[in-house]
């Protein structure tokens, strides 16, 4: 059950930074969130609404705080942990409604913010203002901002002089989400390639084209096409279009020989099918997977999808030897596939 809790005025219940899973409801009082708007630069205080939850998506998502909150009068608020709001939000559909509906917002206010580094020439260069957007939500550990963000990046400048920086970016972010969630996860600046050493590595290319310039403008060139061809398959599936993504994700694994992005859509496949609820067809598909690729680096995450499908033809005894093989290959207990895994084995009682 959620705790009742007391605020003072000009107390602050969490700073922007803070790492914590509590998600409050206010019930009484006033209390304002403020941040700084990463486009204009400018402070921006939003007032909080008797009956509206704060600090949802942070603590679900499970990185840091993104504002303050500060209370400017005395405040009574709710205060739920993750799993109690969880249970609370799955027993009423209008809060899910609500959160969908702020979480889209959200997203297309990141969209607008692209837009505009896009078209608005007082925003300066574009291509290096969305670049740096990119890095600010990377910086700050929120990947699947980063995701996006570096993704369109791809999208617009598939000949851009960053493509290559923004492609290992790309692959840092999505990696570390699905290892760690947004948030979480080592800092990511400490192992690539800072603005000053990209110049240097740039510099190096530079030479090495002198020598065969053809041969590098034809591997760049290649590179940014198949990326632009995975990353508009992941927006399919994450719109909903499994379908459309499963045909998208085909071409990139048939048609492309670099390893890296064919192990990745290989791997997306498979998550196509089990949005279309294909439990055999997925079996079969990470059955070749690991037969053919027995490191391929999201292998914990195959076994769960495995565990996931064997489930759901109702064949018990093998999802469970599949989620305890997941808990044996990442022994990362705050790692989201390791959590889930757990979950999904003492739901079945094999904990």
């Amino acid at each position: 059950m959620p705790k009742a809790a007391v605020f003072r005025a000009n107390s602050v219940i969490y700073f922007q930074g803070d790492i914590e899973e509590k998600i409050y409801v206010l019930q009484k009082g006033k209390i304002q969130l403020s941040y700084v708007d990463m486009e204009t630069g400018k402070k921006v205080n939003e007032i909080i609404q008797t009956g509206e939850f704060f600090g949802v998506k942070s603590a679900l998502g499970h990185y840091p705080r993104e504002e303050n909150a500060v209370v400017l009068e005395d405040a009574a608020v709710l205060v739920f942990t993750v799993p109690e709001f969880e249970q609370f939000a799955s027993q009423n559909t209008r809060i899910i409604l609500k959160m969908l509906k702020v979480f889209s917002n959200q997203l297309r206010r990141v969209h607008r913010q692209v837009e505009n580094l896009l078209q608005n020439p007082s925003m300066g260069n574009a291509e290096n203002g969305l670049f740096r957007v990119g890095e600010y939500y990377l910086k700050n550990k929120m990947y699947s901002q980063a995701r996006y963000v570096f993704s369109r990046y791809l999208t617009y400048y598939p000949s851009g002089k960053l493509i290559e920086q923004a492609s290992r970016y790309l692959e840092a972010a999505e990696q570390t989400l699905t290892r760690y969630g947004d948030g979480k996860g080592p800092a990511l600046f400490a192992n690539i390639d800072q603005p000053g050493q990209s110049e240097k590595t740039e510099s190096d290319k530079s030479q090495n084209a002198q020598t065969n310039p053809q041969t590098q403008a034809s591997d760049s060139a290649q590179n940014s096409v198949v990326a632009k061809k995975y990353y508009d398959a992941i927006s399919l599936l994450n719109q909903g279009k499994a379908k459309e993504a499963l045909a998208a994700f085909k071409t990139v694994a048939d048609q492309n020989d670099d390893l890296d992005f064919k192990q990745k859509a290989l791997f997306d496949i498979g998550r196509c099918l089990l949005a279309l609820s294909q439990w055999e067809s997925v079996i079969k598909h990470f059955t070749g997977i690991i037969q053919s690729m027995p490191r391929h680096p999201n292998m914990p995450d195959i076994l769960f999808y495995m565990g996931q499908a064997y489930e759901k033809k109702g064949e018990k005894e093998r999802a469970i030897g599949f989620y305890k093989k997941v808990l044996t290959m990442d022994t990362d207990e705050d790692s989201p596939i390791h959590i889930k895994s757990k979950k999904a084995l003492t739901a079945l009682g094999g904990a």
